[in-house]
C-alpha cells in the first residue's frame, strides 16, 4: 500500500502541473492537434483536471485522519505511584485530614447509603517546595490508584476552542479509567479570576473547567474520580472554583515547624549512612524556614561534603606520568613555587602575608589531589568505604551553601542577634519574655488558661534606643521565624495593592508559623483616621485591623511594632487583642550606658582600650546625657577612627602590630564630632510620654 504522504507529494506535483499547463499546446504538438477540435481538447483537459483534484482531496482526507489518530494516541498516560504517606513526613495533622477525606474512595457505599455527595476536589496550596506534588502522588500510592498528572500549561493552546477540547478529553479519560486520581499542577495558570482576565480564552477555559467538574455529579463514576489541584497562589483562583461541590477541601501546606522538619529529615535520611547517634532535633533547630525541597537539597549537599571529606583523607593514589607533568606545569596556580631561587630570595623580604600564601598553597594541594582522584579509575575498596558516614558537621557545612526558598524571597529568617548583643533594658526584656517567649516555651499552660491569641507588643521611644534589636533578640531566643516589615514599603500608589501587600505578609507569617511580624515605623502604616479621610491610608488601617483581630485566629503569629510617635497611631491598633501592650524604650541612664559600652567594646577588648580609658567615667559623663545606644556606638566608632588616623599619620613611631589602642584623648576628639541625636526638647516630650504610659 502506498503511503498517504507519498501520494500527497505526487498529487502536489500534479496540482502544480495542472495550474501551469498552458492554455495552448506547445509548438511541437501543434501539428498533431490540428485534427481535434478546440472544444474537444478543452473538455478533455477539464475532465483530467477534475479527476486529479478529486484524487488530491481524497489524499488530504487520509492525511487529516492520520493526524487526528496521532493526536488521540498522544493522550496522557496513567502513572502508578509508589509513594506512600510514610514517605511524606511533615505534619501528622495534615495527613489525618487527608485520610478522613479519602474514605469515600475506599468505601463509596457509605455515602450512597447516607444519600450524601462525597467530596470531589482537593486544592493543595502553599509555598514552593512544601510537598504539594509529593502529597498528590502519596494519595494515589496509598489508595493503589493510577494517577493522571497534567501541568496546567499543557492544556492551553493557541487555537480557539482547542484548550476547552483538551479539558473535556482530559476528564473523559479520567472517567474512562476510574477509579483514578486526576492531578492538575499549577492550576492557577488556567483559572484566573474572570473579572480581571485579559483574554476571552481565559474565561472560556475557567467556564469549561467548572462545567467538567459539575458533570462529575451526573456520571456513574462520581465517587471514583478524585480531582486534585495544586497552586502557590490560591488567592488568584476564580472564586467559583473554590465553592462547595468543586474543590470542596483546601489543604494548606505551610513551612514546617521544628517538629515537622525533624520528621521530614528522618524520612529523607532513612537510606543515608548516618552515625547511630545522629541528633535530628539539633539539625531541625538549625534549619528554620526550610521546606521539604530545601531539606532534600541540604541532604544532597551534606553527602557531597562527606564524600569530599573522606576522599581527601584517603591515601594518595599513584598518578600517571601525564598527570604529574600537568601538575608540574600548571597545577600550582599563580606561579607559587615556580620562580627561580634568585627571584624567590629577592621577593621573600617583601611578602608579609604568609597566611595568604599558605592558604593558596593549601588550595593548590587540594586541587592536585582532586585532579588525581578524577583521573584514577580504580574503584575504592570495601574497607575504605566501610567508614564513610555523613556526620552532623557535614550538614552544618552544607548549611552555608543551601539557602531556604523563603529566605531567598527576603521574608522569613531567624535573626542572629542575642540578648548578649543588647546592653541593659532588663525590665523590657522581662515584659517581652512573658509576652512572646513564655507562650512558645509553655504552650500547654497558656492553653489551659484560655490564653490562645498571642499578645501584640508596641515598642515606643526615641530613635536609636534598641527597639529593633529587642525584637530580633526575642525572635532568636525563642527560635521563631522573623519577618521585618518597614511601614512605608507596603504602601503602593495603585488601588488595592497596599491592602494586598498587608494580606500577603500575614499569609506568609501563617505559613511560617511560629513567626514574629515586626512592623518598623508603624506610624507611617497606621496613622490616626478621621471622618474626612477616605483614601488609601484608611483602607490600609482597616485591612491591618482585620488581619490582627479578624474572623481567622492568628495562632502562633506574634506581632511586634516600633514607633517614635505613638501619639499619631490610630487608637484602634492599640486596643486589647491587637497591640495591647506598649513598652517604652527610653534613653539609657548612666548604669545602662555602662552596660551598653561594655557590650559594644566587648569589655574593652574590641577595640582594645588603653589603661587611661574608664568606661564608668564615660558612662557618667554629662555629655552622654542625651546619648542613645546608637549614639554610644557612633562614639566608640569615631574614637577608633581617630586612633587609626593617628597611627597612619605616624608610621615611624616605632609601634608594633598589636599595640594599637584607643586612648582617652581619642574619645575627647570623638565627643567633638558625635552629637546626641535627641535634643533637650525631644527629651522632655519623651519623658512626658513615658509618664503617660505609667513607666
Amino acid at each position: 500500500m502506498v503511503s498517504p504522504w507519498l501520494k500527497c507529494t505526487q498529487h502536489v506535483v500534479v496540482r502544480w502541473l495542472v495550474e501551469f499547463v498552458p492554455d495552448e499546446l506547445s509548438e511541437d504538438s501543434k501539428d498533431a492537434s490540428l485534427l481535434e477540435s478546440n472544444e474537444k481538447r478543452k473538455g478533455r483537459l477539464k475532465r483530467k483536471g477534475n479527476k486529479r483534484k478529486k484524487d488530491l482531496q481524497e489524499v488530504d482526507g487520509e492525511i487529516q485522519a492520520v493526524l487526528q489518530r496521532k493526536a488521540k494516541a498522544k493522550g496522557l498516560e496513567l502513572q502508578i505511584s509508589k509513594v506512600k504517606f510514610e514517605d511524606v513526613g511533615g505534619s501528622d495533622t495534615t495527613l489525618k485530614e487527608v485520610c478522613k477525606m479519602l474514605i469515600h474512595m475506599r468505601h463509596p457505599e457509605v455515602y450512597r447509603h447516607l444519600g450524601a455527595t462525597p467530596p470531589r476536589g482537593v486544592l493543595l496550596h502553599g509555598p514552593p517546595g512544601c510537598g504539594k506534588t509529593l502529597l498528590a502522588h502519596a494519595i494515589a500510592g496509598e489508595l493503589d490508584l493510577p494517577i493522571l498528572k497534567v501541568a496546567a500549561t499543557e492544556i492551553v493552546s493557541g487555537v480557539s476552542g482547542e484548550s476547552e477540547q483538551k479539558l473535556r478529553e482530559l476528564f473523559e479519560q479520567a472517567v474512562s479509567n476510574a477509579p483514578c486520581v486526576l492531578f492538575i499542577d499549577e492550576i492557577d495558570a488556567i483559572t484566573p479570576k474572570r473579572d480581571v482576565a485579559s483574554k476571552d480564552m481565559e474565561r472560556r477555559i475557567v467556564a469549561q473547567l467548572l462545567t467538567c467538574m459539575d458533570d462529575l455529579n451526573t456520571m456513574a463514576a462520581t465517587a471514583q474520580v478524585l480531582v486534585i489541584g495544586a497552586t502557590n497562589r490560591p488567592d488568584s483562583l476564580d472564586p467559583a472554583l473554590r465553592r462547595a461541590g468543586r474543590f470542596d477541601r483546601e489543604i494548606c501546606l505551610g513551612i514546617p515547624d521544628e517538629a515537622s522538619r525533624e520528621r521530614i529529615l528522618r524520612t529523607l535520611c532513612r537510606k543515608l549512612r548516618l552515625p547511630e547517634t545522629f541528633h535530628f532535633h539539633h539539625l531541625a533547630h538549625l534549619t528554620p524556614g526550610f521546606v521539604g525541597a530545601d531539606l532534600m537539597a541540604l541532604c544532597r549537599e551534606a553527602a557531597m561534603c562527606a564524600v569530599s571529606r573522606v576522599l581527601m583523607k584517603l591515601p594518595e593514589p599513584r598518578a600517571d606520568p601525564e598527570m604529574e607533568a600537568l601538575l608540574s606545569r600548571g597545577g600550582r596556580g599563580d606561579g607559587i613555587g615556580t620562580k627561580p631561587a634568585s627571584e624567590a630570595q629577592e621577593l621573600s623580604p617583601q611578602v608579609p602575608n604568609l597566611s595568604f600564601v599558605s592558604a593558596a598553597q593549601q588550595a593548590s594541594d587540594e586541587l592536585q589531589r582532586l585532579l588525581v582522584l578524577l583521573r584514577n579509575q580504580d574503584p575504592l575498596s570495601e574497607e575504605r568505604l566501610q567508614g564513610l558516614r555523613i556526620e552532623l558537621n557535614d550538614f552544618i557545612v552544607a548549611l552555608s551553601s543551601v539557602q531556604p526558598s523563603a529566605k531567598r524571597e527576603g521574608f522569613v529568617t531567624v535573626p542572629n542577634v542575642t540578648w548578649a548583643d543588647i546592653g541593659a533594658l532588663e525590665d523590657v526584656r522581662e515584659e517581652l519574655t512573658m509576652a512572646i517567649l513564655a507562650p512558645v516555651r509553655n504552650p500547654d499552660q497558656f492553653r489551659a488558661l484560655g490564653l490562645v491569641t498571642p499578645a501584640g507588643v508596641l515598642l515606643a521611644g526615641p530613635p536609636g534606643c534598641g527597639k529593633t534589636l529587642l525584637a530580633k533578640a526575642v525572635a532568636n531566643e525563642s527560635g521563631l521565624n522573623f519577618i521585618s516589615v518597614k511601614g512605608p514599603e507596603l504602601l503602593n500608589m495603585y488601588v488595592g495593592e497596599s491592602e494586598r501587600a498587608v494580606r500577603q505578609v500575614f499569609q506568609r507569617a501563617k505559613n511560617s508559623a511560629p513567626c514574629v511580624i515586626f512592623f518598623d515605623e508603624v506610624d507611617a502604616l497606621c496613622p490616626r483616621r478621621s471622618d474626612r479621610e477616605t483614601g488609601a491610608s484608611v483602607r490600609v488601617v482597616n485591612q491591618l485591623l482585620t488581619e490582627m483581630d479578624g474572623l481567622e485566629a492568628r495562632q502562633q503569629v506574634f506581632i511586634m511594632a516600633a514607633t517614635n510617635r505613638p501619639d499619631i497611631i490610630d487608637p484602634a491598633i492599640l486596643r486589647p487583642g491587637r497591640l495591647d501592650k506598649t513598652l517604652f524604650v527610653g534613653l539609657p541612664p548612666p548604669a545602662d550606658r555602662l552596660a551598653i559600652l561594655k557590650t559594644i567594646t566587648q569589655n574593652g577588648t574590641k577595640p582594645p582600650l588603653a589603661a587611661d580609658v574608664s568606661l564608668e567615667a564615660l558612662a557618667g559623663d554629662l555629655r552622654c546625657d542625651c546619648y542613645s545606644g546608637a549614639d554610644l556606638s557612633a562614639l566608640v566608632r569615631e574614637a577608633s577612627v581617630c586612633a587609626l588616623r593617628q597611627e597612619m599619620a605616624e608610621p615611624k613611631s616605632g609601634s608594633k602590630k598589636g599595640e594599637l589602642k584607643v586612648h582617652q584623648k581619642h574619645f575627647e576628639e570623638a565627643f567633638k564630632k558625635v552629637k546626641p541625636s535627641i535634643s533637650k526638647k525631644d527629651q522632655v516630650m519623651y519623658e512626658a510620654l513615658q509618664r503617660s504610659l505609667g513607666r
